[in-house]
């Protein structure tokens, strides 16, 4: 028993004592489930995956709804050595049951315990029976006894091997419980990427497969948002779905997806949604709720108000909490909320790096020469133009070249047909910049006039390539400027750079327009992007409220009560601040961008514009923006790990394998390749020396001058024949390939080593045993780092 491992204790103990409990090995347990992805870190252009989330168990009582997480270590721990890990893993999927055993029995923790007592000690034959857990679940979720059977239904499978995330089936389920509960009224806060739509869709299954809700609608804002769901996340609905089109209300389905534009009217006549009954609809979903659908004036919610008996819930990635709009006050509290940063943190989305660059005029300010006349005739009015400004009400027609030159210098340097987003003050802006761009990329432009286009809500033939934007596949365009089009809805898997040239101030604008990058694509080697931002929009993830909890705003009427609404105590924000709403609502049922404001703007011409300063910052952990370069990160992270070069030397002594140290370092953030990148020379050093030069200061040995010591120390003067000339061969590809050679006995089937054997034959005829073999293989990499750095 004492010389189980871990893997042991899972097969011969713990997996026994599940089945003799009751628990259906094929439907309730998992092991070794994969929570997370692992974050992905990212330093210069290279990137690695942080370690996965991994629970042992998983216990089910039906598939994807998890009750309890077993953690397991060997008979050398404590039995509940592993309760801490386990705990975590339990809040991570909202399981109220964690166990923790090292097979000689189990610590059970139990959030239900009506005596007070979280934990105790139990024999492994006494672990509880599933009937037993989730009758336990259910009465401390306060579900009745008559709801329960809508917590039963199944979740839609295809029979594919596609599950949903641990968020999604936590954001589900809750949904599921509130309104077995008899919530009407509900909020789902998901970050953009993480599969909103989705979520929603298996919401809708279960329900209306459970009989509970039996007429739905699903209202968006936008033609392709709807399109989108339609094609893809709602495809199983089948005949049971229709979308509301032509003004026509066709009543023989059950799955209803509009537009909200196509159900409203400016008359009665034109509110087509008044073709049905208020209580035709058992369940009305909103998606992008922050878009309108809580401002108690807008058409969204005239239909909500109509459909008033129906439960509703809103979805959203920003929920909207202005002095005039909250998407709390109207559906209270989210009842579940999975964030940006909690979305990187987990590998599902993809990190950012930010490039802010400061422009002169930005900052301090343009005033022309007393009767300056822009490039039309107009007299420029005398007084300063600052960074509000521009492009809004003076335009500097070398600044959109500057802007446009930046954007190029980034795309030659990394890779020219990356799908880029450039945000610009209004649909103006964005046609001039569309020119420059154009301009400043003649060469690609002349093989295809689509590699920019201006993507906006008032060009057809812009908006006719939307589609060919978002897909993978498509080569153009492949630089898209627009002003409001692309903030929200738009799938842009592949997008890797970010432009900002439009003053944000709201918080939930600015959220949607990261959104637009946080999506992950392997496939097409999207891992991470990048933000150029030239109005300070960045400065915004300073902000207390980004990424944070929402905060509801409220200022109460002359006849209101001073407290708002559930008695939730929240300051209004000062005008002018980021809590001020500059977004205009949707003018008509376009996906578009509005008109330019009526505002005359002047154009001057001439006036130099410079970048004062650039700045590189890395998403770091706990999502704080972190301004240092590769190596100043990577010698903060060897020394809070290694306090000395002597801790670091017994460490890289120590280890069986030099690899581990690498990627338990790249895990951290500390890329090889990268710091090789910043160090003069870096290519020809071998890991150790970069590693001791950068964190400690060491000079380094390059790989062939740690051999050529090797060799003057006559070190291979114990050995004779045929094991000289292998460890002979080993140090010579040590020098060309560091000490992969050394760690990897695939080496022995390469020339010159085929010459001599095969690597059985090494091993055995000429060190006499793999055991043998590897020893020597130690004691070379030892000479070779004898002398430390």
């Amino acid at each position: 028993m004492r010389d189980h491992s871990e893997r042991d204790v899972c097969t011969k103990l713990v997996t026994p004592a599940l089945v003799s409990a009751g628990w259906d090995l094929h439907k309730q347990i998992r092991e070794e489930v994969t929570l997370t992805a692992g974050r992905i870190v990212v330093r210069g252009r290279l990137t690695a995956r942080g370690k996965q989330k991994r629970a042992d168990y998983v216990l089910y009582h039906k598939p994807n709804i998890p009750i309890a997480v077993i953690e397991v270590k060997d008979a050398t721990h404590n039995v509940g050595s592993g309760m801490q890990q386990a705990l975590e893993y339990a809040d991570m999927i909202g399981a109220p049951f964690a166990f923790a055993t090292n097979g000689k029995g189990f610590v059970f923790h139990d959030k239900t315990s009506a005596d007070g007592r979280l934990e105790r000690e139990i024999a492994l034959h006494d672990i509880p029976s599933p009937n037993q857990l989730w009758s336990r679940y259910v009465a401390w979720k306060g579900i009745a006894a008559p709801k329960r059977n809508l917590l039963d239904q199944d979740y839609f499978d295809d029979g594919s091997d596609k599950a949903p995330r641990y968020y999604q089936t936590l954001a589900v389920n809750r949904v599921i419980e509130e309104i077995a509960k008899g919530k009407d009224r509900l909020l789902l806060v998901m970050a953009t990427g993480t599969g909103k739509t989705y979520t929603a869709f298996q919401i809708i299954w279960r329900l209306w497969k459970a009989g509970a809700k039996k007429r739905i609608l699903f209202l968006a804002d936008r033609n392709i948002l709807v399109d989108q769901t339609k094609t893809n996340d709602f495809k199983p609905f089948g005949g049971a779905m229709t979308k509301i089109s032509n003004r026509q209300a066709d009543k023989s389905y059950e799955i209803y997806l509009s537009l909200y534009q196509a159900v409203t009217g400016t008359d009665d006549a034109a509110n087509i949604y008044k073709q049905f009954s208020p209580d035709f609809f058992d369940l009305v979903i909103i998606d992008e709720c922050h878009r309108g659908s809580a401002a108690a004036d807008s058409a969204w919610r005239e239909i909500l108000e109509y459909f008033s008996s129906a439960a509703q819930i809103g979805l959203t990635a920003t929920p909207k909490e202005t002095k005039d709009v909250s998407n709390v006050d109207y559906f209270g509290e989210p009842v579940y909320t999975y964030s940006l940063r909690q979305g990187i943190e987990d590998g599902f989305l993809a990190p950012y790096k930010v490039i802010r660059y400061d422009l002169d005029k930005d900052l301090t300010g343009y005033r022309p020469e007393a009767g300056t006349v822009d490039r039309y005739g107009h007299e420029v009015l005398d007084r300063i133009y600052n960074q509000r400004d521009f492009d809004r009400t003076l335009v500097l027609d070398q600044r959109t070249k500057l802007v446009a030159a930046k954007i190029t210098e980034f795309l030659k340097a990394t890779n020219r047909f990356d799908k880029t987003i450039v945000f610009c003050e209004d649909t103006e802006h964005a046609e001039r910049m569309r020119q420059e761009l154009t301009n400043a990329n003649a060469d690609l432009v002349a093989e295809n006039h689509r590699y920019v286009m201006r993507i906006t809500g008032d060009d057809p033939l812009g908006k006719a390539e939307l589609d060919n934007f978002i897909d993978p596949k498509a080569k153009y365009p492949v630089i898209a400027t627009t002003s409001k089009l692309l903030t929200t809805g738009v799938d842009a898997k592949t997008c890797k750079l970010i432009v900002l040239d439009q003053r944000i101030q709201s918080m939930t604008e600015f959220k949607q327009i990261i959104g637009r990058g946080t999506r992950i694509d392997e496939e097409h080697g999207k891992k991470f992007f990048t933000i150029m931002d030239f109005k300070r929009a960045t400065e915004l993830f300073a902000d207390p409220d980004f990424d944070g909890d929402p905060v509801q705003i409220y200022e109460p009427g002359e006849n209101d009560s001073p407290l708002p609404p559930d008695g939730n105590e929240a300051p209004a924000t000062p005008k002018g601040g980021f809590g001020e709403e500059e977004q205009p609502s949707i003018i008509d049922g376009s996906d578009g961008d509005l008109p330019p404001e009526p505002l005359r703007k002047f154009y001057v011409d001439g006036v130099e514009v410079i970048v004062l300063s650039k700045r590189v910052q890395y998403l770091g952990p706990g999502g704080k923006l972190i301004t240092e370069s590769l190596r100043s990160y990577a010698q903060k992270t060897l020394q809070k790990d290694y306090k000395t070069l002597g801790e670091f030397l017994r460490r890289w002594s120590s280890a069986e394998k030099k690899q581990a140290i690498i990627e338990e370092l790249e895990a951290l953030g500390v890329s090889l390749e990268g710091l090789r990148e910043e160090v003069r020379n870096g290519d020809a050093f071998s890991s150790f020396d970069l590693l001791c030069h950068v964190a400690y200061g060491q000079p380094p040995l390059t790989r062939k001058e740690r051999v050529e010591k090797v060799k003057k120390r006559n070190y291979f003067a114990k050995y004779e024949g045929k094991a000289r000339s292998v460890l002979e061969a080993l140090l010579d590809k040590y020098a060309d390939d560091d000490f992969a050679p050394l760690e990897n006995a695939r080496v022995l089937q390469l020339k010159p080593f085929d010459q001599i054997g095969t690597p059985v034959e090494i091993m055995k005829g000429v060190f006499g045993g793999k055991s043998a073999y590897e020893a020597a293989i130690k004691d070379l990499q030892a000479e070779l780092y004898r002398e430390g750095a």
